[in-house]
């Protein structure tokens, strides 16, 4: 009868150590950690490559590989146990960071559709206040043309995890969702998720997916929330134009309307970028695409 090692005699004690942790997606450097923790206890020796190897030949960890082409980078992951979360793989890409965007559209249920493309957002550090001063050809100029796309992101089996780099907003209406009994991951709320997708549709399926989401976000969410949010986020454009075009499409009641109309309009503005055939709306002072 072959001699037990190490590992083998452990094997049990590491395997419900593992089972007992809420996280269930590490970094090589996690399992060193744990390794370092308790080597003695389990009497192992302090390889960390060596107790690697063991896990993903003996138990249940698996070696999970992301692979960014356009930068030709690959991380390695090690998920415990069978089907591993998504959300859990996406979030282990960058630190303190949340899902945005379509992705929060989704966990929210404002949509029908399954995205294929996660969105998740790590913010910039804080910038230099810039000038806010806006002029009416700068802003026709500049959305005349394409909206600029991340194109750092990770493939991962039949999954695109696309990484947004924002602005600093110290994770303004962040908030956490339970997927399962253990899994809660940080998501936008659903005011921040519209005025998300208002100012990149393109992160959003388009235009006609944000509408929808706002359809479907009638009556869930606090319309008062949603403006002081906006005026915190403190945009140089003037997006509530584009937010109360989208609510009074969706049939919000006159009340709420009237908190976008009270802001300012002083410029023309733009539904998305690079629209051919336009048509406007006087009220909102907005084009948006022709037969929208």
């Amino acid at each position: 009868m072959p001699r037990l090692t190490r590992f083998k005699i452990a094997q049990k004690d590491i395997e419900k150590h593992l089972d007992n942790l809420s996280q269930k997606i590490f970094l090589k450097k996690d399992l060193g950690k744990i390794l370092n923790e308790n080597w003695q206890t389990w009497r192992l020796t302090q390889s960390v490559s060596k107790f690697l190897g063991d896990l993903i030949k003996e138990s249940k960890l698996q070696e999970i590989s992301l692979h960014s082409p356009n930068y030709d980078k690959t991380l390695l992951r090690y998920a415990w146990g069978e089907n591993p979360s998504i959300y859990s793989i996406a979030l282990s890409i960058k630190p303190n960071s949340y899902f945005t965007h379509y992705t929060a559209v989704y966990l929210h249920n404002l949509t029908r559709q399954i995205p294929k493309i996660i969105y998740i957002n790590t913010e910039q550090s804080p910038k230099p206040i810039q000038d806010k001063t806006l002029e009416q050809h700068r802003i026709d100029l500049a959305f005349n043309g394409k909206d600029r796309v991340s194109q750092y992101y990770f493939n991962f089996e039949n999954w695109k995890i696309i990484l947004i780099s924002g602005k600093q907003t110290k994770n303004l209406g962040v908030e956490g969702i339970q997927m399962s009994t253990a899994e809660k991951v940080p998501v936008t709320n659903i005011e921040r998720t519209l005025i998300d997708i208002s100012v990149r549709p393109i992160y959003a399926g388009g235009v006609y997916e944000v509408q929808n989401a706002f359809k479907e976000a009638r009556g869930k969410f606090s319309v008062n929330k949603l403006v002081a949010m906006l005026k915190q986020l403190d945009y140089t454009y003037p997006y509530h134009q584009i937010i109360g075009f989208y609510m009074e499409r969706a049939g919000y009641p006159d009340y709420q309307l009237r908190l976008m109309r009270k802001i300012e309009m002083k410029y023309d503005f733009y539904l998305d970028y690079g629209m051919k055939e336009k048509s406007y709306s006087e009220e909102w002072k907005l084009y948006f695409p022709k037969n929208f």
